[in-house]
């Protein structure tokens, strides 16, 4: 690994604060990242102290005021190098984001896509934003809405997507004339130093304030920073139900805004019209994509009575081929958790399932060669009612829930009877059941898909949901919009 690093740019022993090409990292602590694929260090870093944060924070702010007076087709122009660049390291950041984070190698290189094909989507809306004209009620008047860049847009990411969850915000913020400063998860800190370099190296290439793309490392003492900065205003924060009751709290309290992407809870329904063959690679993606540790991932299943016997066993049978291992092995479909407490949740949730349920594919810590991380973990199918409070809560672990309907009213009632409202799927070929579904009664997510598994999202619409999952929008449509005051 030290070669890809090398080539990212990243020494063994990095500071943790960035404006730009300067690392100045002098705090009494530091982050070890440990690979969850063979335990193996990929290094060091020092988090960043209250008086760092305020230079980043300072050096942000001048920063903007040369980034926002740029037009913001010649600023989507930055942001179409950034891409360029990010495809010629595609390859070193994907195996990064697949050795530190632990998801498989093709997900790495996806991740780094997904930040590619931002920056395509950031470029075009470049020459698009736009306010509207009104009709005044006073004569030979007109009334104008305008847009106009916020300032400095914190950034809080998670582990589980280390880099695409960030150029989802950043690629946005900086088209709208906003900048960045980013807290990364402190589970992945490299591979925010390997993004970080890349567009520092942009911005220099253009002569632009290192200012404008700022990083800052620590754990959530360092996030609260941003939280609580009124020179912050608007946050945009990734991570647990839990974490964002914090973060909006302390930004609420200063009247700053917030962009909150929460739990999820995320419910499939099969009913007896569906192709079951499409419903089992849907469901098994979903549930074991990433080793269930996704937001969108798939851990509630909800199917018909009458097909209920079949689909259970089609998931046994597919679930007796996944291959568990090192997630650069392209011939793996799944790799580890991401640490020793993601291992014990999981053990801890699978006990809970005991007492409330049936397990019908049961789990376990892989041990032997290839598994010395202890990170390795068996995924689960179980039998559980989904109003059972293991079921209720989000374990981030390739856990699947199944239940059985009646009718698919019913089906929807359980999909949404859950504190969580992110993603959500019926497998379907009645137009009838699947307009229900998508109807002002149906999914009450902010993601409802047909046909096609609770995982993923596509970059041209905006990513989020409802209720404990924050509410929330990124990405494509018109998110754009709350990186802007009108």
């Amino acid at each position: 690994m030290k070669d890809i690093l090398s080539k990212l740019g990243i020494s063994p022993n990095h500071d943790g604060t960035s404006t730009g090409l300067k690392w100045s990292g002098q705090g009494s602590n530091s982050i070890i990242s440990f690979s969850p694929v063979d335990g193996g260090k990929l290094g060091a870093i020092k988090t960043t102290s209250e008086s760092e944060y305020n230079h980043v924070i300072e050096t942000a702010q001048a920063a903007f005021k040369i980034w926002r007076m740029m037009p913001a087709p010649k600023r989507g122009e930055v942001v179409r190098q950034f891409g360029e660049e990010l495809r010629k390291h595609k390859t070193s950041l994907g195996r990064l984001v697949s050795y530190e984070m632990g998801k498989s190698y093709q997900e790495g290189l996806g991740e780094v896509q997904e930040m590619i094909d931002i920056c395509d989507f950031a470029v075009g809306l470049s020459r698009q934003l736009s306010g509207i004209t009104l009709h005044s009620e006073r004569s030979q008047h007109r009334m104008y809405e305008q847009y106009h860049p916020l300032g400095i847009v914190g950034i809080i990411s998670a582990f589980n997507f280390p880099v695409a969850v960030w150029a989802w915000n950043s690629a946005l913020a900086w088209v709208c004339g906003d900048v960045c400063v980013w807290k990364p998860s402190e589970k992945t800190p490299f591979c925010a130093i390997a993004c970080q370099n890349i567009m520092a190296t942009v911005l220099k290439n253009n002569n632009l304030p290192e200012g404008v793309c700022c990083l800052i490392n620590g754990d959530y003492r360092v996030g609260e920073l941003l939280s609580r900065d009124t020179c912050v205003p608007l946050v945009s924060a990734t991570g647990s139900t839990r974490m964002g009751r914090v973060v909006g709290a302390k930004v609420a309290e200063r009247f700053g805004k917030t962009i909150l992407e929460l739990g999820g809870n995320n419910a499939m329904i099969i009913t007896p019209e569906a192709d079951l063959n499409i419903a089992t690679v849907g469901v098994v993606f979903g549930a074991v994509g990433t080793a269930g540790q996704r937001c969108t991932t798939t851990r509630r299943l909800i199917v018909h009575e009458s097909i209920y016997d079949r689909v259970k066993e089609n998931l046994i049978s597919a679930y007796g081929q996944i291959k568990i291992g090192n997630p650069l092995d392209e011939k793996n479909h799944m790799g580890p958790l991401i640490d020793q407490d993601a291992v014990r949740m999981y053990l801890s949730a699978i006990e809970n399932i005991r007492e409330c349920g049936k397990i019908v594919i049961p789990g376990g810590v892989l041990s032997g060669k290839g598994y010395e991380s202890g990170c390795y973990v068996k995924p689960v199918i179980a039998e559980v009612e989904n109003e059972k409070e293991v079921v209720q809560t989000e374990t981030f672990a390739p856990i699947l829930y199944l239940m059985k309907y009646e009718k698919v009213e019913e089906a929807i009632q359980i999909q949404n009877n859950v504190p969580q409202g992110l993603s959500s799927a019926i497998m379907t070929n009645s137009v009838r059941e699947a307009e229900k579904f998508l109807s002002h009664a149906g999914s009450d997510c902010g993601i409802a898909n047909v046909n096609i598994g609770t995982s993923g999202a596509e970059i041209g619409g905006a990513f989020g949901g409802e209720k404990e999952t924050g509410g929330g929008r990124e990405s494509g449509s018109d998110a754009w919009k709350a990186y802007m005051r009108r």
